[in-house]
C-alpha cells in the first residue's frame, strides 16, 4: 500500500489521520489555506458575542407552538442555522453511534481503506487525489455515504461496516429519520405551504450521512479543517461526537464560532431549501477549523427531496409581488450535477 503521506501529484492523500500521528516541522503544502480565508471572531472575552438561534423541538410540536414556529421561522430566514434542543432522539441511541464512531476512526488504516472512494465517486471514505500543484486540501478525513432510498446504499459500505457501527447507525438513521420528517413538517407551518405539502415532497427522500475526522494540528492556524461552502440538501442535521468544537457559522461577513449545546444537534438550511423558500430561507456558508491537541469528530445526516420531485420555488409562495428566483431543475438532476461540479471543483482548486 502507497505511503499515507505521500505527497507528490497523481498521489492519494490517504489519511490525514495517519499524517498526523508522525511529528511534523512544518505543514505539508497541499493543507495551507489560503490567505482569502477570514479568521473568526474571538470565541470568548466578548459582550456581543454572537450566537445561533435555540429551537425547542418539544415546544414546537406540543407545547408553545406559535411561538416556536415564529422562532424558528426567523432562525432560517436570519440565520440559515439553529440548535436543537429535546429533540426527542433517544439518548443510548446517539451515545451508541457516538462510541462506534470513535471505534470506527481507531481501527488501522488498511481496514478503513475497505470502504474507500472509488475513481469520480463521492462516497466512501477517504481523502483528496492531488491533481495540481496548487490545490489546496482540508484536514480532514470523512466518510459519506447515501443511506436511503435503500436500493442507491453501496454494496460495499454499509453492508460492510463492523457489525457494532452499522447497527449503532441504522438505529441513528431510523430515529434521525423520524425526527427529519417532522421538523421539515414544522419548516412547511412556518412557510405557510402547509405540514403535508412539506412532508409529501421529502416522503422517501435522498438522505446521506457524513462522517467527519478532523485531527489535530500543531498549527491549526494554518490549515482548514473544511472550507467555507454551503449544503446541497434541504436541511443537514449535525451531530458532534466528542465535544471538541470547531464548527463556524458565516453572518454578515464575519465567522462566528457555534458552542454546541449538550444534548443538542445542530441544523443548516441547505441549498434545496433555500430554493424551495424561493430565497426566504438561506443557505449559508459555514466552515470547519481544527484543534492543536485534541481531534474533532462529526457526523451530519442530509435530508433532500425524492428523486420524482423537482427543485424549485413552492408554488403557493409565487405571485406577482413574489416572482420565482431560481429555475426548476429534476432532483436527480440536480444532485448529479451538484457532485460533478464537486469533484471538479476539487481537481481545480
Amino acid at each position: 500500500m502507497e505511503s499515507p503521506k505521500a505527497l507528490g501529484l497523481g498521489s492519494s492523500l490517504m489519511s490525514v489521520q495517519e499524517l498526523a500521528k508522525e511529528p511534523m516541522l512544518a505543514i505539508p503544502q497541499p493543507y495551507i489555506r489560503s490567505e482569502e480565508e477570514e479568521p473568526s471572531i474571538p470565541s470568548h472575552g466578548s459582550d456581543s458575542l454572537q450566537t445561533i438561534p435555540v429551537i425547542d423541538m418539544n415546544r414546537l410540536v406540543f407545547g408553545q407552538t406559535d411561538l416556536e414556529l415564529e422562532n424558528l421561522h426567523f432562525a432560517c430566514k436570519e440565520w440559515g442555522f439553529f440548535q436543537l434542543v429535546n429533540h426527542g432522539v433517544e439518548s443510548s441511541v446517539v451515545e451508541k453511534l457516538r462510541n462506534e464512531i470513535q471505534e470506527f476512526y481507531k481501527l488501522p488504516l488498511e481496514e478503513k481503506m475497505i470502504y474507500k472512494c472509488k475513481e469520480g465517486d463521492a462516497e466512501g471514505y477517504g481523502q483528496t487525489i492531488l491533481k495540481n500543484e496548487n490545490q489546496t486540501v482540508d484536514w480532514e478525513d470523512r466518510f459519506y455515504m447515501i443511506t436511503n432510498p435503500i436500493h442507491r446504499r453501496k454494496a460495499h459500505l454499509i453492508p460492510e461496516l463492523p457489525s457494532s457501527l452499522r447497527e449503532a447507525l441504522e438505529s441513528y438513521i431510523c430515529e434521525l429519520q423520524k425526527l427529519g420528517m417532522t421538523l421539515l413538517g414544522m419548516i412547511g407551518k412556518a412557510l405557510n405551504i402547509g405540514k403535508g405539502e412539506m412532508e409529501e415532497l421529502f416522503e422517501d427522500g435522498l438522505q446521506s450521512v457524513r462522517m467527519t475526522y478532523y485531527p489535530p494540528c500543531p498549527q491549526p492556524e494554518k490549515v482548514m479543517g473544511r472550507k467555507a461552502h454551503t449544503d446541497a440538501a434541504g436541511v443537514t442535521i449535525i451531530l458532534q461526537i466528542n465535544g471538541v468544537q470547531g464548527l463556524q457559522v458565516k453572518r454578515d461577513g464575519i465567522w462566528i464560532p457555534v458552542n454546541v449545546l449538550r444534548d443538542a444537534f445542530v441544523v443548516n438550511v441547505g441549498d434545496v431549501l433555500e430554493i424551495f423558500s424561493n430565497g426566504l430561507y438561506k443557505s449559508v456558508e459555514h466552515r470547519a477549523t481544527v484543534n492543536s491537541e485534541k481531534e474533532r469528530i462529526s457526523v451530519a445526516m442530509f435530508f433532500n427531496q425524492n428523486f420524482q420531485s423537482e427543485v424549485g420555488p413552492a408554488p403557493t409562495l409565487l405571485n406577482p409581488q413574489n416572482p420565482p428566483l431560481f429555475k426548476r431543475v429534476g432532483m436527480e438532476s440536480f444532485f448529479r450535477d451538484f457532485y460533478s461540479r464537486n469533484l471538479r471543483a476539487n481537481e481545480e482548486s
